[in-house]
């Protein structure tokens, strides 16, 4: 159960426990309104996120893949959430600019996203944010071995300030299982 959605059910406890006379409010009820829209807000801002146009190829199993860089790309946490999103199954992962790879790397995540900026609501700074990713895991011959992606959604904009992490969690489930969840 998310964060926001406990904070919502204790404030609809709350209000069934509200007598009618309150020491913070003389409406009580009003109060309680307030409270609910912002806990909406914050849940939809912090929605969840989903994979898209999933395509795995038969392939086997791994347990290290390399990641190339993609400079073109400024999101500060992408590499490390994908790291970690990785390890979470069981694949450790090494990261190198573009041309410096190894030849041990027998799989290779290229990656691509869209970073945007914007005030939060009831916040007073820029700040950015994921708006749209694309994964693909390559062998060393080149050939593509699974593809995910992940988009904002279009209802309210869904999870616009979720982490990178998160956004990318079912995405990484998805090149790696197939199944979009």
């Amino acid at each position: 159960m998310s964060a926001a959605l406990r904070a919502l059910l204790s404030l609809v406890t709350a209000s069934v426990a509200l007598t009618g006379c309150s020491i913070l409010s003389p409406a009580p009820v009003w109060e309680l309104i307030k409270a609910t829209g912002s806990v909406a807000v914050y849940a939809a801002a912090d929605g969840p996120s989903r994979a898209s146009n999933t395509v795995v190829h038969d392939y086997r199993s791994f347990q290290q893949l390399c990641i190339e860089v993609n400079a073109q790309t400024q999101l500060i946490d992408l590499v490390p959430a994908l790291q970690a999103e990785f390890k979470t199954h069981g694949i450790d992962s090494r990261v190198y600019e573009p041309g410096t790879s190894p030849s041990q790397c027998k799989v290779w995540l290229r990656y691509a996203a869209d970073m945007r900026w914007e005030v939060p609501l009831f916040g007073t700074d820029y700040r950015p944010y994921m708006n749209s990713a694309a994964l693909t895991l390559r062998s060393d011959r080149g050939d593509v071995i699974a593809s995910s992606q992940y988009a904002l959604g279009d209802f309210m904009d869904m999870g616009k300030w979720a982490s990178t992490r998160s956004k990318l969690a079912p995405v990484v489930t998805a090149l790696l299982t197939g199944f979009e969840h």
